[in-house]
């Protein structure tokens, strides 16, 4: 018989925020560029969270903490995901590319590859992009590589959010089976 578990029981299997610092996160960044609905990045908090990056970057007019809008979606994942503000976009790109990340965005390009049939490699750093322009040019432009999701009904893309909490355990996962088997 299947049973569903208590709001304490799940709670006792997670890791308290005083334990997140011994905890080691998976070697993934992310960088949400001019994100427009605070509920998205409160909802991008919250994804990041449960697939424990390394670090959340808010570019561009992306909101940041603390507004009661982000707050309402994330739950708690602001104190729980290490995060920080950059204006410039591409001066960080500059440096996470200098550091050794693989800058891959998530974005229609010429040379998108679907999300489940590229090879990452690690670390590595996802762009997402606002939710009616995308990326903006000058920053796929200092991408390595571009990923989509492939959509097959008359809509072209996902809601950011969606988009990214389908990428990223897909990336968390292809990490696992590669170093944590």
């Amino acid at each position: 018989m299947i049973a569903k578990l208590t709001h304490a029981e799940i709670k006792s299997e997670r890791p308290g925020i005083g334990e997140l610092a011994a905890v080691k996160r998976f070697p993934v960044e992310v960088i949400a560029e001019n994100i427009r609905s605070l509920y998205n990045v409160g909802s991008i908090f919250r994804t990041s969270d449960g697939a424990l990056i390394e670090k959340l970057w808010l570019t561009g007019y992306t909101g940041f903490p603390p507004r009661k809008e982000i707050d309402k979606t994330a739950l708690g994942a602001v104190e729980s995901v290490p995060w920080e503000r950059s204006e410039n976009t591409l001066s960080l790109l500059k440096s996470l590319r200098q550091e050794g990340k693989t800058i891959i965005s998530l974005e229609h390009t010429n040379k998108s590859i679907p999300y489940n049939k590229f090879d990452y490699t690690y670390p590595v750093c996802i762009l997402l992009g606002n939710e009616v322009g995308g990326l903006s040019e000058e920053s796929v432009s200092l991408c390595d590589y571009a990923i989509d999701i492939p959509m097959h009904g008359i809509k072209q893309s996902l809601n950011v959010s969606v988009a990214y909490g389908i990428v990223i355990y897909h990336i968390i996962e292809k990490y696992k089976e590669k170093y944590l088997k």
